[in-house]
């Protein structure tokens, strides 16, 4: 027990230095590819914006998003997504959405960040419905709102407002209303951009949470043998997401008998879910374990799994001859002990099992160490 333990210790280090590794360039990649999205118009501070002193420079956007991406926590990310976005709204709300309904979560610029906690929108018209329903940003005019919203809120100077819809794993998990109060500031690109960066960076937080899932999940491996380097443990972050809505029971369904908080729609969309709704949900053709039994279709996703820790962890101790191996065409000679010894503890685990006809480790072997080019393995390879 004790072994194991330790064993489950280890993969979790290599994983998190893994993750360590790889998140500032992905956030780098993010902040990159969302500011190539943005309008050139947005570079430049609009006239509304330069005439309320409100930056709306390009430097402005990237320490807009940079802030964003600094949250750690679901309930961080988006308090820091009205935070940046008060800049280029006089008014901004978020609203979550829960099995079709929207309800008021923060604000700012309503008088308090509270203002709006326990409002619901009315989905079936206007501007929010169509943003809801096509999920795009949609500008469009106060009138057009719920009378409740404009009797309770008021609206802006010029009437104009903006409804934009937060993604997460393609499902429209909140909406960002947002007008220009009695001057008129509302800066719909900067915006929109700060809204794609906030979904970016949820999923990013989301794939980190379920990378520990998936350690829990996975056996530990029987590597007793081997001397593995011992690695300093990662200093400790949060590794569940936080619900951002904790205690937020909306007013108007207080007679009601308890449901799951608003946030569920954004806190906890994750592979598992889908997993368990594609088990029962008929095999389509794009499943390739279409056909057989649960049981055995589970053992072959786990033989898939499997096989990707293994390689994943040669490939994090021996970065240094992963890229000389593949620069010299002789990648296996290189690893040859580590991977015949990874693959003799897969085979130990799944090669009598009904996962054994996939060939999961020599597949996983070719795609993430040689990169799908068998040549670079070298001659000695088994192909």
């Amino acid at each position: 027990m004790a072994e194991s333990k330790e064993l489950q210790q280890i993969v979790e280090r290599a994983v998190a230095h893994v993750l360590d590794r790889q998140l500032p360039k992905l956030q780098a990649e993010l902040v990159k590819n969302v500011l190539a999205e943005l309008p050139a118009s947005a570079a430049t501070p609009a006239p509304a914006a330069a005439a309320s002193g409100t930056t709306s420079s390009s430097g402005g956007l990237v320490q807009a998003v940079a802030s964003i991406h600094a949250g750690s926590s679901q309930k961080e990310i988006l308090k820091a997504l009205l935070d940046t976005g008060s800049a280029y709204a006089a008014r901004i709300a978020l609203f979550v959405v829960k099995a079709g309904a929207a309800n008021g979560w923060q604000c700012r610029g309503f008088g308090g960040d509270d203002s709006t906690k326990d409002f619901s929108l009315d989905m079936t018209a206007g501007p929010i419905a169509h943003a809801y329903q096509n999920r795009i940003a949609t500008p469009g005019n106060i009138a057009e709102m719920d009378r409740r919203f404009v009797e309770k809120f008021g609206g802006p100077e010029n009437e104009q407002i903006l409804v934009l819809p937060l993604l997460l794993k393609d499902k429209v998990a909140a909406l960002l209303f947002a007008d220009g109060g009695p001057e008129g500031n509302l800066d719909t690109p900067s915006l929109e951009l700060l809204v794609l960066a906030t979904s970016a960076w949820l999923e990013v937080s989301s794939l980190r949470k379920q990378a520990q899932k998936d350690i829990d999940a996975v056996p530990a491996i029987d590597r007793s043998a081997e001397r593995i380097p011992e690695r300093p443990a990662p200093t400790p972050s949060a590794s569940a997401f936080s619900d951002p809505f904790a205690g937020h029971s909306p007013k108007h369904t207080a007679t009601r008998a308890p449901e799951p908080e608003p946030a569920a729609e954004v806190v906890e969309v994750s592979t598992h879910a889908a997993a368990a709704s594609a088990a029962s949900a008929p095999a389509t053709a794009t499943d390739p374990f279409a056909g057989m039994s649960s049981e055995d279709a589970d053992t072959h996703r786990k033989a898939q799994r499997f096989a990707r820790l293994l390689v994943d962890e040669i490939k994090l101790y021996n970065q240094a001859k992963v890229a000389e191996g593949r620069r010299h065409k002789d990648l296996y000679d290189r690893l040859k002990d580590d991977i015949e010894k990874s693959r003799a503890t897969f085979q130990k685990r799944y090669g009598s099992t009904a996962a054994s006809s996939g060939d999961y480790f020599q597949k996983e072997v070719v795609r993430s160490l040689a990169e799908d080019d068998l040549s670079v393995m070298g001659a000695t390879f088994r192909k």
